[in-house]
């Protein structure tokens, strides 16, 4: 029998604003923003960017345009705000008694994104702590109660206790009780670390920013099954696994979670002892997304985690990934060369450099790689056999 309609709920309505000061890191960030509703599987029916010269204390901008704001979301049917910055909780009330409409800001964002991504014990608890971190100031947002949390799908209601002095007490309790819990879990890490030091065997961290293609590396080189999906974040638990550069001869892989600006300060803290086996690395393989018209922010904000985590001086190779998306087609070389075929340019433009020969002039001693079409992988493997001193 046909059926009439559809039980499966539809995707949640979000109107983004971004706020912008003119400066040029302002798109990016607005593009990130769209990546990370999308990885959420929100609907994004409007993006508004909104510059303006200093942040008002009631909307973040004048109230003449949140109101024009609010009732284009209301005439949209849109069931949520979403902003790029990160709104204080009075703030957030404010705009919610004038639209009606629930908001959502950045963080919020990326704490659920790694709430849908947590598979291991140790994740799981590193979520709930920078979640009950996140909300705790925000109890007194009329929306929001212990019960829910927003948990859920987005601007849903629930029932529960929302007495403000009871909901604070349990969730401190429940705070103080994860992070002994993490602190327990990070304990067995470092006994996991400390067996792999006693085996003499180099330790190999693949990082960088989020959607690069760390996990798909991973897979590559070892036969891994580690999920790699063209999302933020798709994975966010440190894996590890053996790979042999040379037959006999065995460094560990280890993949760890993507970075990304801004990242929130909860979070930084939760998953302190995940990003660390970054830190306790013999080598580290930076990779970077070579079709990313944003490489160098992404670099500087990878380079930026490592050196807060103590990292920057361990021996790097740097990846630059994707290379089959470039614009101009290249056959990459013994040492990085470069050349381009006679067909793809008239002849007049025959020194114009090609997007690739700039970015290894802009990342010297990097190694163009397509983890997609297994180029490039050779030279990487013999870098390895280099600094594992194999």
């Amino acid at each position: 029998m046909q059926k009439l309609y559809e039980t499966k709920e539809r995707p949640k309505r979000a109107f983004l604003v971004s706020i912008s000061a003119g400066e040029p890191s302002d798109e990016p960030r607005a593009k990130e923003l769209q990546g990370l509703c999308e990885t959420l599987e929100l609907e994004i029916i409007a993006h508004e960017k909104v510059r303006v010269r200093e942040k008002s204390p009631k909307f973040c901008m004048g109230s003449g345009k949140a109101e024009e704001l609010s009732k284009k979301a209301q005439e949209m049917e849109a069931d949520l705000f979403v902003f790029d910055l990160d709104p204080s909780p009075s703030q957030q009330r404010s705009w919610e008694e004038l639209s009606g409409i629930p908001v959502v800001d950045r963080q919020e964002l990326i704490i659920r994104i790694f709430a849908d991504r947590a598979i291991t014990r140790e994740a799981e608890l590193q979520v709930k702590l920078a979640e009950l971190t996140y909300f705790l100031p925000r109890l007194t947002h009329k929306y929001i109660d212990l019960s829910r949390q927003r948990g859920g799908r987005y601007g849903t209601k629930g029932s529960g206790e929302t007495k403000f002095e009871t909901d604070r007490r349990k969730i401190e309790k429940r705070i103080t009780q994860l992070e002994k819990d993490i602190e327990n879990v990070g304990k067995q890490r470092k006994m996991q670390r400390q067996q792999r030091q006693r085996s003499n065997i180099p330790v190999c961290a693949i990082v960088g920013y989020t959607n690069t293609g760390k996990s798909s590396l991973l897979n590559v080189l070892t036969g891994a099954n580690v999920l790699a999906e063209n999302k933020l974040f798709a994975t966010l638990d440190a894996v590890t696994r053996r790979y042999e550069p040379i037959p006999g001869k065995q460094v560990l892989l280890t993949d760890t979670v993507g970075f990304i600006r801004q990242l929130p300060h909860s979070l930084i803290k939760a998953f302190r002892s995940t990003l660390e086996e970054a830190a306790l690395a013999n080598i580290l393989i930076h990779i970077l997304d070579a079709s990313d018209p944003d490489i160098e922010n992404n670099n500087e904000t990878t380079l930026s985690v490592l050196n807060s985590l103590g990292a920057r001086d361990i021996p790097m190779i740097t990846l630059l990934n994707k290379i089959d998306r470039l614009e101009v087609e290249v056959e990459v070389k013994v040492k990085a060369k470069v050349t381009v075929t006679e067909t793809e340019r008239e002849p007049e433009y025959e020194n114009e450099e090609t997007v690739l020969e700039g970015l290894l002039n802009r990342f010297p001693g990097s190694i163009p790689v397509s983890v997609k079409n297994k180029t490039g992988l050779d030279t990487l493997n013999k870098r390895i056999i280099e600094l594992a001193k194999l």
